[in-house]
């Protein structure tokens, strides 16, 4: 499965590599929309990802719009709050890029509102305002490889002294 993972203005940098991380770990292509509220050489951002970033393909925008004309053929779901679609209730085919906004303002309501039908969103009680965005987007993309059997992905462990 082609999975994009999509972070437009991400402020944190920790959670950035631990997004990072996390596409390294499941194979899904990272894509970051300016402006970053970091550097890309913050030593908080490589050390949440550690020794997984050669294992990352990360391409830069500078605009979503910049980022949404180059992956024309991509099937969009935006991940925020204000959805009433639940993440797992969705298919994600093939292609898909999952949309998460800055951690202290989401996504534009105005993008929200023209892609109502592909928004998602995380079931929570009432009280909690959010997730954190390094959590969400692992919630969300593990739900869509899960969808596509794993693919790709190593499903079976071993332990070091013992056999299963």
């Amino acid at each position: 499965m082609n999975l994009n993972i999509v972070l437009v203005e991400p402020e944190i940098p920790q959670n950035t590599g631990n997004i990072a991380r996390t596409c390294a770990a499941i194979g899904a292509n990272l894509h970051l929309v300016r402006p970053l509220g970091f550097s890309v050489d913050d030593r908080y951002l490589k050390r949440a990802g550690l020794d997984y970033w050669h294992l990352l393909n990360v391409q830069y925008y500078d605009n979503i719009e910049q980022m949404l004309d180059t992956h024309k053929d991509g099937n969009f779901f935006y991940a925020t709050t204000k959805a009433i679609n639940i993440y797992s209730d969705v298919q994600y085919p093939d292609n898909s890029f999952l949309v998460f906004g800055k951690e202290t303002a989401g996504l534009s309501e105005d993008l929200l509102k023209h892609n109502k039908e592909k928004c998602i969103r995380i079931p929570m009680i009432d009280e909690a305002r959010s997730l954190n965005l390094s959590n969400s987007v692992a919630i969300i993309a593990y739900e869509a490889v899960r969808q596509s059997g794993f693919e790709m992905l190593k499903t079976k462990g071993s332990l070091t002294k013992f056999e299963w």
